[in-house]
């Protein structure tokens, strides 16, 4: 029988004996204002901070009240709260900022629906159970996952995932036409690629998880793998990782204090859902769903949804643009984030050009931030749609469409990967320059190579089939 609580403190109180008196304690005191100081920092970074790849700019409490605003409410209040914050900001004024950032996230907390808003005229999903109802899934086509085959597709999934990574962390953060005033015609990495960032990190611990569970994985398993292996997190990430901290487990995690839930956090994380459920949507849309709701809801959730399924898919049709349709049509058509893809997918089918129809897109999307999940499922769409099955041509257009490019272009290019025949993609270019190592900020698994990756996933995978007979 273990102890109780009460035994425990009273067995550490009996044994503690006091040290020699000291004359000065200030030291041990001041640790109070140095914790304030940091907190203060911590606040200063989230009025501005830069991407640490492509140094873009991020206001993240003005992207807080802007995606309220996205999610259907009356921000009004809050943004009367904008200017002084920046100009605590600029001037470091640590009470100050403190009390203004305080005063907005109430304002949040307590904002009204605007019932103007099209938001609202669309359907909430927060679960995988709201999400079945509403969609049919075709019956899975059977994959050998003990095939060679399959373990070739695994290895160009992940190849195409970290060449999109690469190229992607230098450029996120901004527009198609600033790049193209910057740089020109991106036609490749403009500068050595690197695998730092936070997009793998999140599947790695999904990977984890999944290797001791299988297809019976909950959302708890992967939550418990990420206070084991990461440290920190940005937005609806780091939003989450406190809430599981507190001992809030999702779908309350996803949720709770959380602005941006219907952010790209969970869309670009779920590609490694599509590979462990090759030509299984279902399954595939299912497990993405039971990881995005750690950290976003609703549309976000349905974000992760989408590229588990193109990955999925890419397994077994012959092109993207048949993979764009099918996988469209199993979003739950009665969410806002299908009628994003919808449109972006009529402007495709119309405009002669991916500079037209990103016009069109950008121009009709230009309230989200470029974290948010519109913009960047709008720039893989058009990116795979005027790719023409060329990884080549994808990859120079993903690069050139802007918003968060590391988080499109690693889904698209690790589901093209599969779906075509990778070794015409030019290795010299793109894959040698990657090396074998892959580095990560986690607490463990610091360093590992791109070979025991695609070992480690084809082996997770070949392991659930047996126990559960897929």
């Amino acid at each position: 029988m273990s102890k109780k609580a009460w035994e425990y403190e009273r067995n550490w109180i009996e044994n503690a004996i006091p040290p020699t008196v000291e004359q000065n304690c200030e030291q041990d005191w001041l640790s109070y204002l140095q914790a304030g100081k940091a907190c203060d920092e911590k606040l200063f970074k989230d009025w501005f901070s830069v991407v640490p790849g492509s140094k873009a700019p991020c206001h993240l409490v003005v992207a807080a009240i802007q995606s309220m605003y996205n999610r259907g409410y009356d921000v009004t209040e809050a943004e009367k709260y904008i200017e002084s914050g920046l100009q605590a900001e600029k001037q470091k004024d640590g009470a100050a900022i403190q009390q203004i950032t305080a005063k907005i996230y109430h304002l949040l907390n307590t904002a009204k629906k605007d019932v103007y808003s099209s938001y609202w005229n669309y359907k909430q999903y927060s679960v995988w159970e709201d999400i079945e109802k509403d969609v049919i899934f075709e019956p899975q086509t059977e994959i050998d996952v003990f095939s060679e085959e399959f373990a070739d597709k695994i290895k160009y999934g992940w190849l195409g995932q970290l060449i999109g990574g690469a190229l992607g962390t230098q450029l996120e953060g901004y527009t198609s036409e600033n790049i193209k005033k910057k740089f020109g015609d991106v036609k490749g990495y403009l500068r050595e690629p690197e695998t730092y960032n936070d997009d793998i990190t999140y599947e790695i611990a999904f990977l984890e998880s999944f290797c001791q569970k299988g297809y019976d994985i909950k959302s708890e398993d992967i939550a418990e793998q990420w206070l084991a292996l990461i440290s920190d997190g940005y937005s609806a990430e780091e939003i989450a990782l406190n809430n599981l901290r507190r001992g809030i487990f999702p779908p309350e995690s996803g949720v709770l204090g959380n602005y941006f839930y219907d952010w790209i956090g969970a869309q670009m994380r779920t590609a490694i859902h599509g590979m462990v459920a090759p030509g299984n949507a279902k399954l595939a849309a299912k497990l993405a769903v039971y990881d995005s709701v750690i950290s976003h809801s609703n549309n976000g959730m349905i974000g992760g949804m989408f590229n588990a399924m193109l990955v999925s898919l890419s397994f077994v049709e012959k092109n993207a643009k048949t993979l764009l349709e099918k996988t469209i049509a199993l979003l739950p058509q009665k969410s806002e984030y299908a009628s994003i893809t919808i449109f972006v997918l009529e402007q495709c089918k119309k405009c002669h050009t991916w500079q037209e129809a990103w016009k069109i897109c950008e121009n009709h999307l230009k309230q989200y931030h470029w974290i948010h999940a519109y913009p960047n499922v709008a720039a893989e769409i058009v990116a795979l749609w005027y790719g023409n099955d060329d990884f080549d041509e994808t990859c120079y257009i993903i690069c050139m469409l802007g918003q968060d490019v590391d988080c499109t272009a690693a889904p698209i290019l690790n589901a093209l990967a599969i779906l075509i025949d990778f070794s015409a993609v030019n290795q010299q270019k793109y894959v040698q320059p990657l090396g074998e190592n892959i580095h990560t900020m986690m607490r463990k698994m610091q360093k590992f190579t791109i070979s025991e990756l695609c070992s480690k996933t084809v082996n997770a995978v070949r392991n659930a089939y047996q126990k559960r007979g897929v």
